[in-house]
């Protein structure tokens, strides 16, 4: 339990968002991408590559490299490192921890960096030994990787509230259709109900559209303070609330709800606003029963009530309701490992400094933010949220 509110997140600027265009295949390694994303991040930033003090870096497929090893690589001096290895809450982890640093003096110019490879059987190998449990109790029987930890918790969710595959697909096929307006998607053929449905499966009660595609890929962003980023003449974004949360509710038998609903109190009164003042939102999406849990322990709908507001709210931008994933999340964007932590959080960072063109939320003012991810044996491990703000 919270005893007190947490330290406000003032003089803090988030700019230079950056994606390093997504590949299904690639047999380059995981520093190519992040070297790649760094770069991108610092174009046109007024920033050299001296002045970066400051390094976040994620990713699943780094080893046997390592946070260090990254600084020798692309000749950073650094004063402040840090490695984030969250999953899919990995961003806005990363964020938190960049944003306290420059708070604090530790550094002055923070690269957030997540790139991740995707060469043929990577995935296959990294499963086999993802973790201890894996090693030990799932791999030898045949049932490691998410899909399967995913149809668990997709059909105990449907029984429990009484959700169809419908329900699912029609997020999916709204996301979809924000990710034809985006070249940076690698799925972007429109997707309607009867080929969701039709759809061949995986694990039941997932099919094919459930299920995230894994490539290769980086995204990134820069923290540093707001007097810098305004002698830089940088446009850029405030931060109003960060949570995070990890191993939340570890007696449920089935993980029907995550960390957001026991902090997300916290992330309100931090950013001064409810679900109400929110101009979009951005949810991990690697399965759609996770971005229904989202929504729901973020305050938008009762538990269990996420089929019903995808119903009454559309997710497409431009269409009067709540725009969802504005660039079609992971399911139309592909995951590119632990990037795909990074990804909601970069798509909200262009929205909100005007960048998304082609669907641009009109007036975007506030953003909210969440990850999910690590899933060790049976459930995500780490949650996380932010709030994000517009700077005039």
């Amino acid at each position: 339990m919270r005893t007190g509110q947490a330290r406000g997140y003032g003089g803090v600027a988030i700019t230079q968002p950056y994606t390093e265009p997504y590949v299904r295949r690639s047999e380059k390694g995981a520093p190519w991408f992040i070297g790649r994303t760094l770069a991108g991040v610092l174009q046109n930033s007024g920033v050299p590559k001296s002045a970066v003090d400051g390094l976040v870096v994620t990713s699943m497929s780094l080893a046997p490299d390592s946070a260090p090893s990254v600084a020798e690589h692309f000749g950073l001096s650094l004063r402040w490192l840090e490695s984030v290895p969250c999953g899919g809450a990995s961003g806005i982890i990363a964020l938190q921890r960049a944003a306290r640093a420059v708070q604090a003096g530790d550094a002055e110019v923070v690269a957030c960096i997540a790139g991740d490879a995707a060469a043929k059987d990577s995935f296959a190998d990294l499963v086999s030994r993802f973790s201890r449990f894996s090693i030990d109790a799932v791999w030898p029987y045949g049932a490691a990787g998410p899909n399967a930890v995913f149809a668990l918790i997709t059909d105990a969710y449907m029984r429990r509230y009484d959700v169809g595959r419908e329900d699912f697909g029609r997020l999916c096929i709204e996301q979809r259709e924000n990710a034809r307006a985006n070249p940076l998607a690698l799925l972007r053929d429109p997707l309607n109900l009867a080929d969701y449905l039709a759809a061949r499966p995986i694990v039941e009660p997932l099919h094919l559209y459930d299920c995230v595609m894994p490539c290769a890929g980086g995204e990134g962003f820069l923290v540093l303070g707001e007097e810098h980023a305004a002698r830089l003449g940088l446009r850029h974004v405030r931060v109003r609330g960060i949570i995070e949360r990890h191993n939340a509710y570890p007696s449920d038998p089935v993980q029907l709800r995550g960390g957001w609903a026991q902090d997300r109190d916290a992330l309100y009164e931090q950013a001064g606003a409810g679900p109400e003042d929110i101009d979009f939102i951005e949810t991990y999406d690697d399965y759609p029963v996770i971005s229904f849990m989202q929504l729901e322990d973020l305050g938008f709908c009762e538990k269990g009530g996420a089929g019903e507001f995808v119903r009454s709210h559309s997710a497409v931008v431009g269409q009067g309701g709540l725009p969802h994933n504005t660039g079609g999340g992971q399911l139309s964007m592909g995951q590119a490992g632990y990037a795909g932590g990074y990804l909601g959080l970069v798509e909200a960072l262009r929205q909100l400094l005007g960048r998304s063109a082609g669907r641009q939320v009109e007036e975007a003012g506030l953003g909210l933010v969440s990850g999910f991810g690590y899933v060790n044996f049976d459930r995500g491990l780490c949650t996380s949220a932010c709030i994000l703000e517009r700077a005039s």
